[in-house]
């Protein structure tokens, strides 16, 4: 993997003036270079997926289903190089990295499933007019870019590519700089199946040559997972070459305790919401939303699991949480550690950032937080939970709803009517029931609001990847 790009089948060099410094997180030192690509090599990637795509397009949906499934095989034959990786890179405890290669190796088998089906999803459309018959033919909708970011590598990269390959398309994967890695995994498998040159290409890169490729006018469609700033550019980009484009942005979500759950299990629910992944995940329930009869009794003992969560170096130690992932990370969550004394929050327990060597800081949970408060309202991609108290159901809705983000929600209740009635009136694209947050290949991911656009996993991730042409003939 020292090789940066992986471009019409063959693995080059980079040729860009940028290089990137590869980081172990729990030690927060280098341990691997890769140069940038180029415009030019950009380009090239784009050519490659252009010329490649009339004779993938034209390939049976089992060809590309035997394909998909060779994906998954190969995934889990990479298992523990990959699982180390995902610790030495993202400083995932070994747990989380296994749940992640799992994923993946999921999404590749379920969309291999879905591309067998796609012969019969072209049918016969009934006319209400006499004198003609109509079609429908699903398409691919052409060369996708997709570029993935940093804290869930080898997952939303396989959320993406698996639906676009299914589908008939060709593809060009920009991953983060953060995480370069994980993914050159997939050039490997796609060398050892013998996937058509230009069907996949790969190409790393800073922010320059994520511009380079969401600005390109050889694209038909953009997939981009990330920030809401870069989001917001992505968008600006598509817009002007009036393309498609899926966005799967921030959010600040809530978990909704009502009065009647069983404590330790809303403990249980509230930590993993928080704290998986460092908290560094667009659905983290970083809201905690707790009923006035259930808070006294549920605040101290949250306290205790946080305390007595191991934070650690996943190589090096059992841990229960890792590392932030960068160091632009740990400065940004210390910001607001700062910014939480400035406003005078109630710090129950964390709020600092722990001197180990590496990004180390600690859960942290702030107790009856304005909701004026910045912590309340943004993104912070941290370990960080901030609560708040409530009375009523009505209450809870409106709170929970009371947010420019809307991805998820946790609700936790004993009162299963209760709990489908808040479910339906959270405005988020994703509502978990008494459960950590469980996600699958065959449901729906994406948000409402600025949670962005669009939605992957499921048939409509591979809807995505799909045009709809409909054919009429006269009959006359």
């Amino acid at each position: 993997m020292t090789t940066s790009h992986y471009i019409a089948g063959r693995w080059v060099d980079g040729q860009g003036s940028e290089c990137i410094s590869v980081n172990d997180p729990a030690l927060g030192q280098p341990f691997a270079e890769l140069m940038a690509a180029s415009a030019e090599q950009v380009d090239q990637a784009v050519a490659a997926a252009r010329a490649a795509l009339p004779a993938w397009k034209c390939t049976s949906a089992g060809e590309r289903a035997a394909y998909l499934r060779g994906f998954a095989e190969q995934l889990g034959q990479r298992r523990e190089a990959l699982v180390t990786l995902q610790m030495r890179n993202n400083g995932k405890p070994r747990h989380e990295a296994e749940v992640d290669l799992d994923d993946a190796i999921a999404t590749f088998g379920y969309y291999a499933e879905l591309a067998e089906q796609l012969p019969g999803q072209n049918r016969d459309v009934p006319l209400a007019a006499p004198g003609f018959t109509a079609r429908t033919r699903l398409e691919p909708v052409g060369v996708v870019g997709l570029i993935v970011p940093w804290n869930f590598p080898l997952v939303t990269s396989a959320w993406k590519l698996a639906p676009a390959l299914a589908a008939g398309c060709t593809v060009v994967l920009k991953p983060s700089e953060v995480t370069p890695l994980c993914e050159l995994a997939y050039g490997q498998i796609a060398d050892t199946l013998g996937l058509p040159a230009g069907v996949l290409n790969i190409v790393n890169g800073k922010a320059e040559t994520g511009a380079a490729l969401s600005n390109h006018n050889g694209l038909d469609k953009l997939s981009f997972t990330g920030s809401n700033n870069v989001g917001s550019q992505v968008m600006r980009s598509a817009a002007a070459q009036c393309r498609p484009v899926t966005l799967e942005l921030g959010g600040k979500s809530a978990i909704l305790v009502f009065d009647d759950c069983d404590v330790d299990a809303a403990v249980q629910w509230i930590v993993a919401g928080i704290c998986w992944n460092a908290g560094q995940m667009c659905s983290a329930t970083s809201r905690l939303l707790v009923q006035d009869g259930i808070a006294d009794a549920l605040l101290p003992r949250l306290q205790a699991a946080l305390e007595n969560l191991r934070v650690g170096s996943p190589l090096s130690e059992e841990a229960d949480m890792g590392p932030l992932t960068s160091q632009a990370q740990w400065l940004r969550v210390a910001g607001y550690f700062a910014t939480a004394r400035e406003e005078g929050l109630q710090c129950l327990v964390g709020g600092k950032v722990l001197d180990r060597g590496g990004w180390f800081v600690s859960p942290t949970l702030y107790a009856d937080v304005p909701e004026g408060s910045r912590l309340w309202n943004e993104e912070i991609f941290g370990p960080v939970l901030c609560a708040r108290r409530f009375a009523s159901e009505q209450q809870a809705i409106a709170e929970a709803n009371d947010s420019r983000f809307g991805l998820v929600a946790t609700v936790c209740t004993t009162d299963l009517a209760r709990a489908e009635r808040v479910a339906d009136a959270l405005e988020v694209g994703h509502v978990w029931i008494n459960s950590v947050q469980a996600v699958f290949v065959e449901t729906s991911w994406g948000g409402t609001k600025g949670s962005g656009i669009g939605r992957e996993l499921g048939p409509w991730g591979l809807s995505g990847y799909q045009s709809v042409k409909h054919v009429t003939r006269c009959l006359g």
